[in-house]
């Protein structure tokens, strides 16, 4: 697939689907994501680790890949920034942050690959969950641009799923697969002793039942042979289970919430592992020397 196609394919997605509200401030885009209570605190408190890393306060601060803003966490990653960039391909998107982010945020439509903006300018930047829908052979220039655009001693922060290269997914399939096959003969038994063998619809089940957007994920071990020559790297995790994970093994009646506020504890315990074999990593890139990264010093 050409590199144009795969770019006009996302923001298609994302205009005409992605970020459709299917409730009051609620997106398509969110069957990405699990939202159910008991895994809110678990969501929202891995949005909030993800910030301590980012630079506390500066000039600029880029998001780049902004989407709407869905999540109230994300406004804090910029408080303490004189203003914050946000950078989409999507117009619908930024019309959305426009309304969240008001007279704070600055909105410019634009390709994460090949950022319209000078060096140095950004105190710190973030990018959650769009280089994955660039291709494989773009993904390295979008790491490299946002370095680019850092000013020396800003970070970037990139939350990056590894998707089926993950560990932790790899070893979780076969309980995800049992779940998965008794949640699907619960549903049919239902529909049997109801007697009627509908299925739910509505434009919302249309919409979540949809195709979504091109991704490619790398593993770990390309993230660490091509990233570490742009500044001080370091990989921690975001969250480690996948949504998939969340929705088929994690439930209110089973200790659902005692097993996730675990699972955080055992994160924060050891970010380094979790952000290696985890779902979802968190990448972490500091800018060195006076306007060039420089390689050295990296760890991972």
């Amino acid at each position: 697939m050409a590199e144009s196609t795969v770019q006009q394919q996302v923001r298609a997605f994302y205009d005409a689907v992605g970020w459709k509200q299917i409730g009051p401030g609620v997106y398509q885009n969110a069957r990405y994501e699990d939202l159910r209570p008991v895994s809110r605190d678990y969501v929202h408190r891995c949005h909030v680790r993800f910030g301590e890393h980012l630079p506390r306060a500066g000039r600029l601060f880029l998001d780049a890949g902004s989407g709407p803003i869905q999540y109230p966490e994300y406004l804090e990653y910029s408080r303490r920034f004189r203003s914050r960039v946000c950078l989409d391909i999507s117009r619908l998107a930024l019309g959305e942050a426009r309304q969240r982010v008001g007279e704070h945020g600055l909105f410019v439509i634009g390709d994460i690959a090949r950022l319209p903006f000078q060096r140095d300018a950004f105190d710190g930047a973030a990018s959650l969950h769009t280089i994955h829908h660039l291709p494989a052979g773009e993904q390295g220039r979008a790491f490299a641009e946002l370095v680019r655009c850092l000013a020396p001693g800003g970070r970037v922060g990139v939350v990056y799923s590894w998707g089926d290269r993950a560990g932790i997914v790899r070893w979780a399939r076969p309980a995800l697969w049992l779940a998965e096959s008794a949640r699907r003969l619960l549903r049919t038994a239902r529909r049997d002793a109801r007697g009627d063998g509908a299925t739910p619809g509505g434009e919302t089940e249309a919409l979540l039942r949809s195709p979504g957007s091109f991704t490619y994920k790398h593993d770990f071990a390309w993230a660490k042979a091509n990233l570490r020559s742009l500044g001080v790297l370091r990989v921690v995790v975001w969250r480690s289970v996948s949504t998939a994970m969340l929705r088929g093994l994690i439930h209110p009646f089973f200790m659902g919430r005692l097993a996730l506020r675990g699972l955080f504890a055992l994160e924060i315990l050891a970010p380094s592992f979790f952000g290696r074999h985890g779902a979802y990593s968190t990448i972490l890139i500091t800018k060195t020397g006076a306007g060039t990264p420089a390689p050295g010093g990296a760890h991972a």
